[in-house]
């Protein structure tokens, strides 16, 4: 069975000897080539050239026995297909280039519809990979979820309160709700032409999901991320992360996606006897804390045992962590929990 063979049984819950592997964020800072490549070429630049985003998607398949590669991109390629551009602020955190702040900002971004045509840089760089990867590997193409984009236009980059966008959400709702479904059209078709190009799979980042209210959850997010699903051709997997979203797990599950990637907030096992055993099984990606790569190889593999242990016996399990994996990550830490997986038996 190959990589690819086994990320695919995986997502449709298919019975596995072991389940497969990869990290969230695993081409990026902890990578000493990463570094160099990044100082020479900057982060936009790596993203915007095909050929580099490939060298940089497969940098951690060289060193680590992962069962996927994820493209090397950003989710705010789509706020900047859009007219909205952005930058990285140097003392950390995003900048956009402006802010959305009325109706008639919303009205000035371009159609969704130009997405394709603007990030086809990220369709060479799939297709490019599907050649390297050869079909011996997975490959996930992403993007951010309507809300979580929404977050970053409205607040003009980075945001601890999201005050803005919620003033937006709750006082606005037609302009909100304008700018929803430019950012669903924006990304069904970008999906689109991800799945065209090669994806296996896409990724769904909803990572400011949990800023919204429990009770807005379903307005705000969950009911764009289901059209954007439903928009996919049948079947086709999805993940979605989102973050800090625990009890809307339910929901997310009925929502057409075929893997749910939980955060480190839940008991990965309980989750899996709630949502992959109903009528329609839904598929679990996670969810090791990225502290433990920080540690040492030991704690590692003491916790990703752990961790297997408690869904042994049970199939639709995506080894992952239960967010991005940290700058300060040690290799021989992240080589630990690959190997740990991948030799569990």
């Amino acid at each position: 069975m190959t990589s690819r063979e086994r990320f695919l049984a995986a997502c449709r819950g298919q019975p596995l000897d072991r389940p497969p592997v990869w990290v969230m964020r695993q081409a990026g800072r902890y990578l000493p080539e990463y570094r160099e490549l990044k100082a020479k070429h900057g982060f936009l630049g790596m993203v915007k050239n095909p050929a580099l985003a490939t060298e940089v998607t497969l940098q951690p398949l060289r060193r680590f026995p992962l069962d996927a590669a994820i493209l090397f991109s950003d989710i705010l390629v789509i706020p900047e297909a859009l007219g909205q551009g952005y930058r990285f602020k140097d003392e950390g955190g995003i900048a956009m280039e402006y802010r959305l702040t009325s109706a008639a900002d919303v009205d000035r971004l371009a159609d969704g519809s130009v997405a394709p045509e603007k990030l086809s840089y990220v369709g060479e760089a799939l297709k490019l990979l599907r050649t390297e990867l050869k079909g011996q590997h997975a490959l996930l193409g992403f993007g951010g979820s309507p809300w979580t984009l929404a977050t970053y236009m409205v607040e003009g980059g980075s945001s601890d309160d999201f005050a803005h966008v919620k003033a937006l959400f709750y006082a606005e709702r037609p302009v909100f709700e304008r700018l929803m479904e430019k950012l669903c059209a924006a990304l069904i078709a970008y999906f689109r032409m991800q799945i065209a190009a090669g994806a296996d799979a896409i990724q769904i980042f909803d990572s400011w999901g949990g800023a919204l209210a429990g009770m807005d959850y379903e307005a705000g997010s969950l009911q764009w991320i289901r059209r954007i699903v439903a928009a996919l051709p049948a079947d086709f997997p999805v993940i979605l992360y989102a973050k800090g979203t625990a009890p809307h797990q339910a929901a997310q599950a009925a929502s057409g996606i075929r893997v749910l990637s939980v955060d480190t907030s839940i008991d990965l096992a309980a989750a899996h006897a709630r949502l992959a055993s109903g009528p329609k099984p839904i598929a679990l990606q996670g969810n090791l804390d990225p502290v433990l790569l920080n540690t040492t190889p030991e704690i590692v593999r003491r916790e990703a045992t752990r961790l297997l242990e408690s869904l042994r016996g049970r199939s639709g399990h995506i080894m992952n962590l239960g967010h991005g994996i940290l700058p300060q990550a040690k290799l021989e830490n992240m080589s630990a929990l690959v190997e740990t997986t991948v030799n569990w038996k």
